[in-house]
């Protein structure tokens, strides 16, 4: 497939190599000549002009770091101007459903489909073709550029509609925040009972008490180290969610208390 890449950074450079070495046409865009080296670093092009990228690509796709660089890019930027008729339009930041559903809205007068397709997993995963896919749009969009998404997504997940993507995802966020949450109390709980820290890390993920935020605190050493490590990340989801589900007239219900010991250093003191 020809593909154009908006966001070859920390998780977009892995998605781009595995999917140059899976034989797609990749163009990268890249307003500095640094972007251009790296870009061809991966196995691909690189572009200055959102136009380019897009003119006759198959399927664009979107990976910065926020939703308002997704909209900026493909509302205020106009990528969807840009592009052709029966194109696809991947976008993988964690985010809105709104704001995939503003964006295909204007897409679809221009025969395009958009797919919110957020990931579960980090860079490692990506590299190693396993990152999780959760996947919102229609099914034959799915279909047509699932040889892309496999390209370094596996399992792909269609969980439904356009923005259910984001909502399995943001729930599996909080879910995972609330888990840390829950580990870093239980390091507490360990503090007040005299059980030293990397012990109890180490017998954890072990026992009926293990979780995947267990092994990843383990894996690191300690609640607070990981907490540092993560927070900005959780934290990111987290307020996204917490808008999210005011917008749609609901709440966390008691993963709120629990999020907000993840979210908060007080928890591991």
């Amino acid at each position: 497939m020809k593909v154009g890449f908006v966001g070859a950074g920390r998780m977009g450079a892995p998605m781009v190599r595995r999917l140059a070495d899976a034989g797609h046409d990749v163009t990268v865009l890249g307003r500095a000549p640094e972007k251009l080296v790296a870009a061809q670093e991966l196995g691909a092009k690189s572009t200055g002009s959102l136009a380019d990228l897009a003119r006759d690509a198959d399927a664009v796709v979107v990976c910065v770091f926020t939703d308002e660089q997704v909209r900026q890019i493909c509302l205020t930027d106009d990528l969807l101007g840009t592009m052709r008729e029966g194109a696809v339009l991947v976008l993988h930041t964690t985010g809105s459903p709104r704001t995939a559903e503003a964006i295909a809205e204007k897409a679809g007068a221009r025969g395009v489909d958009v797919l919110d397709a957020p990931v579960s997993g980090g860079p490692h995963d990506i590299a190693a073709g396993t990152v999780t896919l959760y996947v919102g749009g229609d099914e034959d969009a799915v279909n047509r550029v699932r040889p892309l998404l496999s390209s370094y997504g596996d399992p792909v997940l269609h969980v439904g509609p356009l923005g259910f993507g984001q909502r399995v995802k943001l729930i599996n966020n909080t879910l995972f925040a609330a888990q840390i949450g829950i580990a870093a109390e239980a390091v507490r709980l360990a503090g007040r009972l005299g059980v030293d820290e990397s012990v109890l890390l180490s017998a954890l993920p072990h026992g009926s008490g293990a979780s995947r935020a267990v092994d990843s605190i383990a894996r690191v050493g300690s609640a607070a180290g990981f907490i540092s490590a993560v927070g900005e990340f959780i934290g990111k989801d987290v307020a996204v969610v917490r808008a999210t589900v005011a917008d749609l007239g609901s709440d966390l219900g008691l993963l709120d208390e629990v999020v907000d010991a993840a979210l908060s250093p007080e928890t591991i003191r």
